[in-house]
């Protein structure tokens, strides 16, 4: 790719200058949203939550109501009945995750720290580089499911690759949970567990292909 110039406000040119991983992980999330929203036909959302020292979580936004074209009456104004609806599957899938969150396996960052033998402070980084799976819970934080882990207690290998192929948290989540004919009826989870990740990773994108067909 050519080389391209952005403006930036000065105080913080000077942040951005001394990471510039940040600038490239952000613009890449981009172009990754530009992607999908071509392939699916529709719009796309990230997130991103930067802290007091600049540090950065780009988080893609699954949205039920962004799978679902905003449709027009004559008049312009929204259909009232299809509002609600969304609503209503907006409502359903936040019950959903915290439904999910709240099971005995989701472990909080310190509890997974300590499984992990670190810090919580590294669970946080290799969960923002992708190489732990952490949930996002609005009320109570980040949840990291304890099955994560194979047999030498390590964090499965291929669940970077997974994010990357995927495009969040949650798709990875389902991934793992879910059966898939691919992987003979066992659900992602399982087939890292039999240390399957190669036809892991390929059933990922497989079923990233199915959802842009």
């Amino acid at each position: 790719m050519s080389g391209f110039k952005i403006k930036v406000p000065d105080n913080a040119t000077k942040v951005l200058s001394d990471k510039p991983k940040r600038v490239q992980a952000l613009l890449q999330q981009y172009g990754q949203a530009i992607s999908r929203s071509r392939s699916a036909g529709r719009r796309v959302s990230f997130r991103v939550d930067v802290d007091p020292e600049g540090e950065m979580v780009v988080t893609p936004v699954e949205d039920d109501a962004l799978a679902t074209p905003a449709l027009l009456e004559e008049d312009g104004t929204a259909d009232a009945g299809l509002e609600q609806a969304l609503a209503a599957a907006r409502a359903r899938g936040r019950s959903k995750a915290a439904e999910i969150l709240e099971r005995a396996d989701m472990l909080s960052a310190d509890d997974f720290a300590r499984l992990l033998g670190t810090t919580r402070v590294t669970v946080n980084t290799k969960r923002q580089n992708g190489q732990v799976l952490g949930l996002d819970g609005a009320k109570r934080g980040y949840r990291f499911p304890e099955w994560q882990l194979d047999s030498d207690g390590k964090p499965f290998a291929a669940l970077p690759i997974l994010h990357e192929r995927l495009g969040g948290a949650w798709a990875v989540y389902r991934f793992l949970v879910q059966p898939h004919g691919e992987l003979d009826g066992l659900t992602g989870r399982e087939a890292l567990e039999r240390g399957r990740s190669k036809q892991a990773i390929a059933a990922a994108a497989e079923s990233v292909g199915r959802d842009f067909r």
